[in-house]
């Protein structure tokens, strides 16, 4: 399976044309975002694709998609919430907002809804311990102040968005 199709490429490009040439490989999360959002996650064959273009080892590459939970490396469904978990939050609810979620959805945490709309994660501290319980959508929409009403009407809402 090719990843780096022209429109990739072209996108590839204009973030490696951000750092110097010897450099390029500093482009590497830039490149699996890209890849991620044009399929949904980064699948080792892709992690190869990025390598190779990035002139870099694609054991480097499998690192950092390892270390950064922004990137999918299976499939996941089209909402993605990351509940924080860490201590802040955990001494605000954060936990009671996770096991609120898996009732809500029906599943356990790390898991994808039957239907392929919900996967639910626990994450790492995302910087807003004041507003805790915290979360993030699609690793990119903080939600602060997450009670259960607040993580039920999010959830029902991305439901009615999809018509489901």
């Amino acid at each position: 399976m090719t990843v780096i199709n022209d429109s990739n490429r072209a996108r590839f490009d204009r973030e490696v044309a951000k750092y110097p040439a010897e450099q390029k490989q500093s482009a590497v999360m830039a490149c699996l975002s890209i890849v991620q959002q044009e399929q949904g996650f980064v699948s080792q064959d892709a992690e190869k694709e990025v390598a190779a273009y990035l002139g870099m080892p694609a054991i480097a590459v499998h690192e950092v998609t390892t270390f950064y939970n922004m990137y999918n490396q299976q499939p996941v469904g089209k909402f993605k919430l990351n509940v924080c978990t860490n201590l802040p939050c955990q001494l605000r609810d954060g936990a009671k907002a996770l096991h609120h979620l898996e009732k809500k959805l029906g599943i356990r945490m790390g898991e994808t809804t039957a239907d392929g709309l919900f996967t639910l994660q626990q994450s790492e501290c995302l910087g807003a311990c004041a507003d805790s319980p915290v979360m993030l959508v699609n690793d990119r929409t903080m939600c602060s102040f997450m009670s259960n009403d607040k993580l039920d009407q999010l959830v029902d809402g991305l439901k009615a968005s999809e018509g489901k």
